[in-house]
């Protein structure tokens, strides 16, 4: 029971990691929020887990907002917050052929990763974080970052670029919050075999597998577990720090 009583906020909750990370928590006695845009499936996980469930878009800043102070209003504080709500939309940077530009990654598909993978972190963080300050026990903030945004990777322009961003975030809320007894910490999951992942073809998966040294994908559960070691009593000292739960992984291009 690590997180007795503890009121912990998790986006993107309704499946994969966030669902993983909301059982975790629910076990280990915390009062467990989650939101997320699947609102047939937030609701599901709600009622399977036994926690609470909103529908959000972390990119719209007042929808963020009205669900922090809600959860706030029936709670009466919040100790922790899960930022790992966040989207793919892959494509390469520019494709030319024979010299010449055949396509590009669109305008709209960098916009929304960014503004749902970053945006969508800073909007949480923030709306979370005058309330840890007014509670004055202090907190913890920990963002879903991923290898790639450490390693960069083939295609992934906009992931990259929002992943490298919340690591930026990260330290630099570390050092803002540390001084209210808040830790600001990021998790860059490996390749994790989320509902998602599972249905990308057998090949690409086999070579996901072959670039991990410990010869497995992850699963949601490894990444939860992190988020709680960094949620908990345990880690009390740590601040700043990007972890990777990875197997070990080597991205080639």
């Amino acid at each position: 029971m690590r997180l007795k009583d503890k009121v912990c906020l998790i986006t993107g909750g309704a499946a994969g990691i966030g669902k993983a990370a909301a059982k975790r928590f629910a076990d280990e006695g915390a009062k467990v929020v989650i939101c997320d845009l699947a609102e047939e499936t937030g609701q599901q996980t709600a009622a399977e887990l036994g926690v609470d469930f909103y529908k959000v878009n972390v990119a719209d800043r007042q929808e963020v907002q009205g669900w922090v102070d809600n959860v706030v209003e029936k709670y009466r504080r919040v100790n922790v917050l899960i930022n790992n709500a966040g989207v793919l939309r892959d494509g390469l940077f520019v494709k030319v052929k024979d010299g010449e530009l055949v396509a590009q990654m669109p305008e709209e598909n960098f916009d929304l990763v960014i503004d749902v993978n970053l945006k969508g972190v800073f909007n949480c963080a923030q709306a979370v974080a005058p309330h840890m300050i007014k509670q004055g026990d202090g907190g913890a903030i920990i963002n879903t970052t991923s290898i790639v945004g450490l390693d960069g990777n083939f295609g992934q322009t906009n992931y990259v670029a929002s992943k490298a961003g919340v690591i930026g975030m990260t330290k630099v809320w570390a050092r803002e919050l540390g001084r209210h007894k808040i830790r600001v910490n990021a998790v860059a999951p490996g390749f994790t075999l989320t509902e998602m992942v599972k249905q990308m073809p057998e090949k690409i998966l086999e070579g996901m597998i072959a670039k991990t040294p410990l010869r497995r994908m992850g699963e949601p559960v490894d990444i939860a577990n992190a988020f709680l070691f960094l949620a908990s009593d345990e880690a009390t000292f740590i601040s700043g720090v990007t972890l990777r739960v990875d197997g070990g992984i080597v991205v080639g291009t």
